[in-house]
């Protein structure tokens, strides 16, 4: 599939470039909830995607059930980052054993090598079809699934363990690698045409300029964003001191009119999952 065919397949023009903004870690903590609550609401923000074995997971879902023209996804989370707010497998911990560490919580983020070179894939699928599963009994409908922090390396099992999940759920998927993308839309399949952009890879003192110079360079075809918007006071910056400053950065710009002034006058549209979703559930 070319890049034409994507967004012929979406219902747009060739020439037209089109943007997913997603919020992820919805759910995380208060102080990313009121952010992403603004964003949705009154930003630039198209969609996010809710951490369900989060403390914050059941604020959430009361925000996304009352207001349901909000498209949102799972945020696959098998990863517990900091050190002082940890979380764990909403499936019983004997039955997934491979995904917990000795206290009982999902992994780090630096052991992510120790946890990919052992996690046993069908206890991973366990614990991923849990999380869906909690979001649907609560009556929520999501467009598509991505994941927390994993960098899958050479597991393609764990990427096609997603993939048959998303259309099993009838969801959309996030796609990262260029691999990866090639071989999903050879299926007839729309996904991003280029690798998502991970906000906390920006600089954040300058980060309003580059958001502002990448809409403006922002290439024909569907982009997506993977942004991580937050409020950097005191509880965010006691759960993630090297990030709140990078989160907060995050939020001003994409609330800010000069983020909306952008996206109109280059023409951008902007879309959510819903859009694939609607392609995916019918292959």
């Amino acid at each position: 599939m070319t890049i034409r065919q994507t967004n012929q397949m979406l219902g747009y023009p060739a020439d037209a470039r089109l943007l997913i903004i997603n919020a992820d870690d919805f759910g995380m903590c208060h102080a990313v909830n009121e952010a992403i609550f603004s964003g949705l609401r009154a930003g630039v923000i198209t969609s996010t995607t809710i951490m369900v074995p989060c403390p914050w997971a059941l604020h959430a879902t009361r925000f996304l059930a009352a207001h349901p023209g909000i498209a949102f996804g799972v945020h696959l989370t098998v990863i517990s980052e900091w050190a002082d707010y940890r979380w764990g497998s909403i499936t019983p911990r004997q039955q997934v054993p491979s995904l917990l560490d000795d206290a009982s919580y999902f992994y780090k983020f630096e052991q992510m090598p120790h946890f990919l070179a052992q996690v046993n894939l069908a206890e991973l699928e366990l614990e991923f079809r849990a999380q869906i599963e909690w979001v649907l009994a609560a009556g929520l409908e999501p467009t598509h699934l991505d994941w927390h922090c994993l960098r899958l390396g050479n597991r393609e099992d764990i990427v096609d363990l997603m993939f048959r999940l998303a259309k099993a759920y009838g969801l959309a998927l996030r796609v990262i690698g260029r691999s990866a993308i090639k071989k999903i839309q050879s299926q007839g399949l729309p996904t991003n045409d280029y690798d998502f952009l991970d906000s906390y890879q920006l600089e954040p003192a300058t980060k309003a300029a580059r958001y502002t110079q990448l809409l403006r360079e922002l290439p024909t075809g569907l982009s997506e964003w993977a942004v991580h918007p937050g409020l950097a006071n005191g509880e965010l910056q006691t759960i993630d001191p090297g990030g709140a400053t990078i989160r907060q950065a995050d939020f001003n710009f994409l609330t800010s009119q000069q983020a909306k002034d952008v996206v109109e006058e280059e023409g951008i549209i902007l879309l959510d999952y819903g859009a694939l979703q609607d392609v995916w559930k019918n292959k």
